[in-house]
């Protein structure tokens, strides 16, 4: 039999109430929206430029940090190589010492045992024909046993100073072993952080790396700004000093105290202004050079390899790397840094750059960049660590 119901509108029931179908058209999109919203970010989600640019500078900067264990374990295993190289080689000399004695005291015992030696006693004397045979014989004996106790004593010795020194080995090789794992760690590490480096840039629009740049371009001006200011303060201070030098002294070449102490002009002409001058050239002659990690020249430099071949030019021999660069010299406030010292930065110390006068340094950068002039401020003058005179 037919039915005589109309029939229904489509819906569906939510909490006991049927709901239209238009409604439920909308909770299914709101659903589908939610999903889609899920599955994949939208452009809300997706980094800002400034994020990512402190994210490439933060990789950057543990890259060279990496770089710096990188120099310091790479110094450490060659003392330590040098050091089981030379215990390795006395091991050996001692070695044969040892076996030269051990051959005198059996050459001994073969002739005491061929000859049957022995000290005197009473039926040697009563045998002996005269009391002189017995005498003689003793006098022998004595001096043969003498032999035989020195020989003993001193392979003794050897085998006592033979088995230090290889224990001494033993410790430099464990040594130089654990020197070659810290060395194969910051080397992936380094590379590790370069990497990622070049990852995330390489993910950014043409569009977006343009305005990277502009960002850049910023920073740079404002450096810039920072670095002409620190040299109209240095400026002023040095006309200062030299007015309180003339008044104390009569004069430009008085020898009044407040001027002939500190003044960068008078530096110039002493042993630190003839070494900077030397150090400044070489670090100029270099610009245009590509940073490679752990390079120290001629044809490359990382940040503290340019500092350590610039001072090494002027005849001052540096440590290798940032950490121990920094102690040095005599550190001086930022207001009173001069051409040639050292400015670092972080608060880890992984950079190093050399200052040149007016706010401006030489210095090798990161990967990917090469020796250049730039403000000492390239990063902000939060990140300027300190300063440190090396002469």
């Amino acid at each position: 039999m037919a039915s005589h119901r109309k029939s229904r509108t489509p819906g569906t029931r939510v909490a006991g109430i049927r709901t239209p179908a238009l409604a439920t058209a909308a909770l299914t999109s709101v659903a589908l929206l939610s999903q889609t919203a899920n599955a994949a970010p939208t452009d809300d989600d997706k980094p800002s430029l400034e994020e990512v640019e402190k994210k490439v500078g933060d990789l950057y900067r543990q890259a060279e940090s990496a770089t710096e264990k990188y120099n310091a374990a790479k110094e450490k295993t060659t003392k330590q190589r040098k050091r089981v190289d030379t215990l390795l080689d006395d091991v050996a000399k001692r070695t044969q010492k040892l076996n030269d004695a051990r051959e005198e005291l059996g050459s001994f015992a073969a002739a005491q045992y061929r000859t049957g030696a022995g000290v005197p006693d009473t039926a040697t004397f009563l045998l002996a024909d005269t009391p002189q045979d017995v005498f003689d014989q003793r006098q022998v004996m004595d001096r043969v046993t003498g032999r035989q106790k020195q020989a003993v004593d001193d392979y003794v010795t050897q085998q006592s100073e033979t088995m230090k020194k290889r224990q001494e080995a033993t410790e430099s090789l464990r040594t130089l072993t654990e020197s070659q794992d810290d060395l194969k760690t910051a080397k992936a590490t380094v590379q590790k952080k370069l990497t990622d480096a070049r990852e995330l840039m390489s993910k950014l629009t043409a569009e977006e790396k343009a305005r990277l740049a502009a960002i850049e371009k910023e920073k740079q001006e404002e450096a810039a700004r920072q670095a002409a200011e620190l040299a109209r303060q240095q400026a002023e201070q040095q006309q200062a000093r030299e007015e309180a030098a003339q008044q104390d002294g009569g004069g430009p070449g008085g020898t009044g105290s407040s001027g002939s102490a500190t003044s960068p002009s008078a530096s110039a002409g002493s042993s630190y202004g003839t070494k900077a001058e030397k150090a400044i050239a070489f670090a100029r002659a270099q610009i245009g050079k590509p940073y490679v990690w752990g390079a120290t020249g001629p044809g490359s430099y990382d940040c503290s390899g340019l500092t350590q071949a610039a001072w090494k030019a002027a005849g001052v021999a540096l440590p290798r790397t940032t950490y121990d660069q920094v102690n040095a010299g005599t550190t001086v406030p930022v207001s009173q840094a001069r051409p040639g010292d050292l400015v670092f930065f972080y608060d880890d110390v992984t950079h190093v750059g050399l200052y040149i006068g007016n706010g401006m340094m030489i210095h090798a950068p990161k990967p990917g960049t090469y020796v250049r002039e730039e403000s000492i401020f390239y990063d902000g003058e939060s990140s300027v660590h300190s300063v440190v005179r090396p002469a």
